[in-house]
């Protein structure tokens, strides 16, 4: 998968944030953290049509999904008031899931692409050598 100049990559898991913009060029990306702001983990529903106690039995995963839907919050912000050129998401598997139930649609025009690994933790050339190979 190619990164543009300018792209930012969210590395998710349900409950660690790490962003990312593309300094570099689709040939040579250099990846440099930078915060996007805090995340709200107030919103623990299960998604749209979910009532969170059946959708989510435990507090864990309730936490899980408030912490991702505060992301995705995060993230919609960005998007819709044009702060997001080109957006790449890596995320654990559920946690993607469960993401991808709050995305805006200006933040799916800005979507390049979703990397279902767990990948909080690594290093920016690790998640670099993850997009490369996507």
């Amino acid at each position: 998968m190619k990164i543009s100049n300018g792209a930012t990559v969210a590395v998710v898991d349900g409950a660690k944030l790490s962003v990312f913009r593309n300094t570099g060029d689709e040939a040579n990306p250099k990846l440099s953290a930078f915060e996007l702001g805090s995340v709200d983990t107030s919103n623990k529903s299960g998604g749209k049509g979910h009532a969170s106690s059946s959708a989510n039995p435990d507090d864990n995963t309730q936490d899980e999904d408030g912490f991702v839907s505060g992301v995705v919050e995060l993230l919609n912000k960005q998007a819709v008031t044009g702060k997001l050129s080109g957006l790449i998401v890596i995320a654990a598997p559920r946690a993607l899931g469960e993401m991808r139930k709050h995305y805006h649609a200006k933040l799916k025009d800005v979507l390049i692409g979703e990397i279902p690994k767990d990948l909080t933790g690594q290093t920016s050339d690790d998640i670099e050598k993850a997009i490369a190979s996507a």
